[in-house]
Formats: C-alpha cells, structure tokens, sequence
C-alpha cells in the first residue's frame, strides 16, 4: 500500500484537491505536490497545460471536476486532452499543426516588421503601413509568428517594460503580502532550503522610483560596502543577503530615509526593483537582520578594517588627523545618562559624546563612541593615538626619527578643549605626534607691522591669501611647559587669531592652512545631523558597561558647582566694593550710610571666603573619579546599545564618502560649485528606467532628465565616468551602463 501524504498546501496557491496546488503569477506556472514544486510552464504555453493536467488525471492523482473547478475549463476540453494524452503521450501535444504555411507573413515581411518595431511604431500603424489587415497581424502576434512590437527605451528582443501604475495594481495583488511575487523561493527560505538567500534578477521597469541610486553603487562599492564582509560577519539566514541588507541601508542614507521606519512610508515593491528584488524587507525583519550583523563586535571589525583602508588609499590625507567630539543627546527614559555641555545648544544635556576622526577634507576615517566622557584629552590618550599609532600609514621608522629630531609620526589638530601644555610635550617626547590647536591664553596682541600677507594653500586646492606673523611662544608653567611655534592671523577689524603647533619640521604656512581647515569638520557634522540623522537612535535599549569604568563623582561634582556659584559671588562682591570710593560731595549722613554698607560687604567678603576655603579642602579630600560600581544605587546608569548603531554609523561614513566622490566630478561641469551636492542628491532621488539586457550581459540604467541643462550636462559627464569604470553589478554577471534621457 502507498505511504499517504500529509494534506499540506503551501499558502498563496491554488488547491486543485488536498494533496496537489497550482501557484499562477504572470509568467510562471507551477504546480506542487504537497510543499514540492513537480511541474513549471511558461503562462500563456496552453500546450504544457493540456499536457500535465491530462497526465494528473490519467494517472488518478486527480479527477477532471477538479481541473474544471480549479482552471476554469469546459468538461470537453479537459476530456479531449486525456483522450489525446492516452493515445499518444507527451509528445502528441508538441507536434507542429500541420497548414498551408503563411501567405500574409512571409521572411521578408517579417524582417519589415522587426524595422518598424524597433524604429517605435506600434501595432496599428505597422499594419497601415504595409498595408496589412490589423486584426491578421494582431492574431499573428498573438500566435507568436509575429514578433512582439519592442518597447519605447528597450532594445531589441527584451520584453516589454512595465510602468508604475502596472507594477503597483500586480504588488497590490501578490498573495503573500504586498510586492512578494517570489512565492516559491520565499517558501524555501522559510523552509531553509535557500542558504545563500535569494538571487538578484532585474526586470524590465519604467519610472522607478529612487532608480537614480544606482548610479551610487560604483561609488558605494569603491569605499568600501562590499569589503571585508566574509571577515567580519557571518552569513543571515533566510531570504535577504547580507549584501542587500547593507545596500538597503546605504541606499536609504543617500535617498535620506534617514531611520529604519520611515522605510514603511515608501513602496517596497519599488526599492525592491532597484536591487533586483521583488521587494524590499519591511521594518521589523530590518531590524532584526541589522540585530543579526551587529553581534560579536562586527561592526567595530569591519569599521577597523574600512578605516585602515581609507587611510592606506589616501596616505597624504591620513598624515594629517582632525580629532573633534559631537554630542548625541538623548531624550528617552530608558537610562539616566550623565549630562554634558552641547555647543549647538549652549546647554547641560544628558548623551554621549562621539569623537570623529576627519581627514583635511572633512572626509571621516572612524569614531569613538564615549557614554563615559573625561574629556578630549582622556579619549585621545586611551583610545584614539594608540590606534592612531597602528593603523597611519607611511610613518618614518625608529631611525630616520632618531637622524631629524624635528620629524613626527603623523599631526593631530583640534580645537581649544585639547589645548594643554602637559599634553603637546607627552605626545611630542613619548611618540613624537605633532599637534595643533588654538591657544587658549595668547596673551597681548602683536603689533601690526609684524603681519604680512601670505598665500595659504589649502588641503582642497584653494588658495587663499591672509595676513601672518610667527614667533617662538613658551606655553605652560616653567616645569611642565613647552617650546612651540605661535602663528597669528590679523583679521580685518583688528582681532588676532592665535594657533600653536608643536610640527617643528613643517612650515608655518602649512600650520595655518590646517588649522583653518578644521571647519571642514564642523561642516562635515552640521550636514550629518541633517541629512543623515547621526543623533538618532538606531535601536530601543541599554546594557551594562563591558569593563571597569570610571565616572565623575557625584559629591565632587556637587562641590564643583558649590565652588563655581561661592566664587560667582565672591567677585561680585569685590568688584562692588572696588567701586565705592569716597565721593567728596557727601555729607555727614550719606557718609554713615556708605561705611555701613562697606562693612556689611567687608563682612559678606570674609565669610564667602571662608566658605570657599571650606569648599577647596573638601574637594582636596574627595576623589574626582569614582568606579562605576562604588556609585549609589539611585545613580547607576546604563549604556545605549552601539552595536546597531555602530553599523548603522558606518554605513553613513560609506555614503558620505560616496557622495562626496560623486561631487567632486560634477563640481568639474559647473559654474556653481556650491551646488554638486544638492545635485547629487536629486540624482538619487530621481526616476530611472531599468533595461536589463541577459542576452549582452548589460544592465541598462536610463535616468530621466532634469530641470535644467547645465545639471543634463553636469549628470552626463558623471555618467560617462560610470561607464568608463566598466562595472558589474554585485552577484551578477551584467555589466551597468547609464543613459540620460536627454537632448544632447
């Protein structure tokens, strides 16, 4: 007796009985045993269909009411191709039908049809001009002896493109959800039977939506999306590569979907045509694949190894690190996280401070994430010059420092909260790292005759001229002070600007070029605040500190603000009583009035000054720095998740730098160069034509034209860049090219 067969039938398909389905989409015909695909035939091949519905009755695996009912077919006709199959088998219904041979559409003919098709004449007016009946060659087309008409921006030979509206009503109709029209392989990875996740296939689109992204692949790939990623993380499980995820998320970044749920206000369906897709995972299963890539420490693995990357491809850049701290304030009730001073909002706010390691360009290398911040000083110290010292590249060996002792390793420049003498000689005697900052306490100004004008070439090219004076500064106490350089800027109304460098071996020139570049990186933080959205949480949660921690005592922290407001008050009261002299009009009663409110103030004097000393010998025996675990327990605090974050920062980095590279050759064509990165941005957020071409291995990408014709010219010439670089598109064999639809 035969094993019986559980009645599973997959959901989205149709059920012919309880043990055989049939999924219809509109090209594909699949029929199923069970969870089991047994037969597939191409939708509109009647043949296959007489063929196996015919087998399945034959051999009793169903009755012909069922076919009826389940295709929608005459009792005759499902009873004439049993009778045929019984006859004559499989091969009866493939026999070429015998007639007379066409008399209309002879070879000739045909080739003449196949020129006015592809020249873009439609059905109608191919028949008006050779004369021909429409309804015959309408019917010869049906019948396939009459090639389709090519579609308007296809090449010859490709089915024809489908439109918004089209793709929209068929996402709409999908049975599994909304645009997933791959049942059969979102079954098997389900099931776990797709390891590798599903694979990119293009189709025939007009009018994508954000199909300008792919022009920011080329770019997105050269900096690094695709790298190091066997390395660091390891493969998900289920229908979405690893490869599609990060490009999701890098093509959100360019597009400014700038959080994980904003993704559900735009067609997944859409997105998903750009990546080869049939949509675009929703918000939820996002999240849990970048949950997914972000355990064990991956993204700090692969943000390590891109850095070193960037460094090693633009060495003369990285010889120069611009160090700077941003603080991500957060509003949530999750963790009581310590406050610190934000400078965009002159305010005490609770975050964490992040401090970015830039290039002169504004262009990022890598950061340093600090729930617990002591300071610039503390993280250059423990986190940022080790790792420095590591990975920048082209640093001079043990002896050619030892031959020049005014040679450095590498130079950091920051602003005035790295300024500290003890600092500049540590890193200057220990590691020999040059370092560049804003003095702190300049001192008197320098007279005018001193300045000259100068000629500056900055890092990106311009050339700027200011008026300069250097000297020798001694900075810092007699013991623990500091020989450097002092370079003054005299700005237009008579403020000095003053900078120390401790690069003995550079010119002066070359100091004030890059400290007056270090507004690149103030820029650089101001566009990623708005544009990619670096301050907002990329996950829901907190975890406990990793390792031993030190914050601020809340006690000294306590008599810190104590000392601050007794010493606010004490110099009021000096200077209010350094302004009551004497006024020799008084008389005898003003005169009293006088010393007895000098007393009164003589007295508030001496009692704020012993409260100070108090304050003073108290924060004398109380320690600055506590272990996290000595805190009270109403004082713990916890740490916002980095890992999603960290991923999700990286990517950012990896869009930034591509964008950037993208500017750079449309700033080449136009007249305003303020205005290339707006242009970039409306090129990824316009609409595409995508012409897939398996036949000649090219993925055609045709961009709709733009308002004006400086931005066509500009757009052109980086598409021509594109296809210069001859690039194929990741997991597949097509090769990009990029079109502009517009006049030349």
């Amino acid at each position: 007796m035969p094993q019986m067969q559980l009645p599973l039938i997959p959901s989205g398909t149709k059920s012919i009985n309880n043990i055989w389905s049939v999924d219809k989409t509109d090209d594909r015909v699949t029929y199923l045993c069970g969870l089991n695909p047994v037969f597939m035939h191409d939708a509109d091949c009647l043949r296959s269909f007489k063929m196996f519905t015919a087998q399945l009755v034959s051999q009793g695996a169903c009755r012909q009411i069922e076919v009826i009912k389940a295709f929608g077919v005459s009792k005759s006709s499902v009873a004439r191709s049993v009778e045929k199959f019984q006859s004559g088998g499989t091969a009866i219904f493939f026999k070429p039908k015998k007639g007379r041979g066409s008399k209309v559409f002879t070879e000739e003919v045909n080739d003449q049809l196949d020129e006015l098709f592809a020249s873009g004449m439609n059905t109608k007016e191919a028949a008006d001009e050779l004369d021909i009946n429409y309804e015959t060659l309408r019917k010869a087309i049906a019948q396939k002896r009459v090639a389709k008409p090519i579609a308007v921006g296809t090449a010859r030979g490709k089915s024809e493109a489908s439109d918004k509206s089209t793709r929209s009503f068929e996402d709409a109709q999908a049975d599994m959800g909304n645009a997933c029209t791959r049942v059969l392989e979102r079954v098997a990875a389900s099931l776990g039977l797709l390891p590798g996740g599903t694979e990119t296939r293009f189709e025939h689109c007009r009018d994508v939506k954000f199909g300008g992204l792919l022009c920011a692949l080329p770019a997105l790939v050269k900096n690094g999306m695709l790298s190091h990623l066997d390395e660091c993380f390891k493969m998900p499980a289920g229908y979405y590569t690893i490869v599609q995820v990060l490009l999701l998320v890098g093509y959100m970044a360019l597009c400014r979907i700038k959080v994980v749920e904003q993704l559900q206000k735009h067609l997944p369906g859409e997105i998903g045509k750009i990546m080869g897709l049939d949509r675009v995972p929703e918000v939820r299963c996002l999240r849990n694949k970048l949950a997914n890539l972000s355990e064990d420490d991956a993204p700090e693995k692969w943000s390590r190894l891109l850095s070193l990357d960037w460094m090693e491809d633009s060495p003369e850049l990285a010889g120069t690190l611009y160090v700077d701290g941003h603080v991500r304030v957060y509003h949530g009730s999750k963790t009581e996280l310590p406050k610190r001073f934000v400078s965009r909002e002159k305010l005490c706010l609770r975050g964490t401070t992040d401090y970015w390691v830039n290039d002169a360009l504004g262009q990022p290398f890598f950061l340093v994430s600090r729930p617990v911040d002591r300071g610039m000083l503390e993280a250059l110290r423990t986190d940022i010059v080790p790792r420095l010292l590591n990975d920048v590249p082209g640093q001079p060996s043990t002896e050619q420092l030892e031959s020049d002792p005014h040679l450095s390793r590498f130079t950091i420049v920051f602003d005035r909260e790295g300024y500290s003498p003890v600092f500049f000689k540590e890193m200057w005697k220990k590691h020999r790292i040059a370092c560049i900052t804003y003095h702190k306490f300049p001192g008197d100004d320098w007279q005018a005759e001193c300045f000259n004008d100068t000629k500056l070439e900055m890092p990106n090219g311009e050339e700027l001229t200011m008026k300069l004076a250097e000297r020798g500064s001694w900075i810092g106490s007699k013991k623990d002070g500091f020989w450097v350089r002092e370079v003054r800027k005299l700005c237009e109304g008579g403020h000095q600007t003053s900078l120390i460098s401790s690069a003995k071996g550079a010119l002066f020139t070359r100091d004030a070029a890059r400290i007056f570049s270090r507004w690149s990186q103030e820029n650089f933080f101001a566009y990623m605040e708005k544009h990619f959205a670096i301050d907002l949480l990329s996950e829901y949660g907190t975890e406990g500190f990793t390792g031993p921690q030190q914050v601020v005592n809340p006690v000294f922290r306590e008599l810190e603000r104590q000392r601050r407001s007794v010493t606010t008050k004490l110099d009021r009261r000096k200077a209010k009583f350094g302004d009551m002299g004497i006024h020799p009009e008084l008389d005898d009663r003003k005169l009293n009035r006088w010393k007895k409110k000098k007393e009164q103030l003589v007295e508030e004097i001496e009692q704020f000054e012993h409260e100070l000393k108090n304050i003073k010998q108290q924060q004398k025996e109380t320690p600055r720095h506590l272990d996290w675990e000595a805190l009270p327990e109403e004082q713990k605090f916890e740490r916002l998740k980095p890992s999603r974050k960290h991923l999700v920062d990286t990517v950012k980095m990896i869009a930034y730098r591509a964008e950037t590279a993208m500017t750079n050759i449309v700033r080449e064509k136009l007249a305003k160069k303020d205005t290339a990165r707006s242009l970039i941005q409306d090129l990824c957020r316009s609409d595409a034509d995508i012409l897939p071409d398996e036949k000649n291995g090219t993925l055609t990408i045709q961009i709709h034209s733009f308002a004006n014709a400086r931005s066509n010219r500009a757009v052109r010439h980086l598409l021509e860049h594109l296809n210069e670089s001859d690039f194929n598109y990741p997991g597949t064999k097509l090769k990009l090219r990029y079109q502009l639809a517009a006049p030349t």
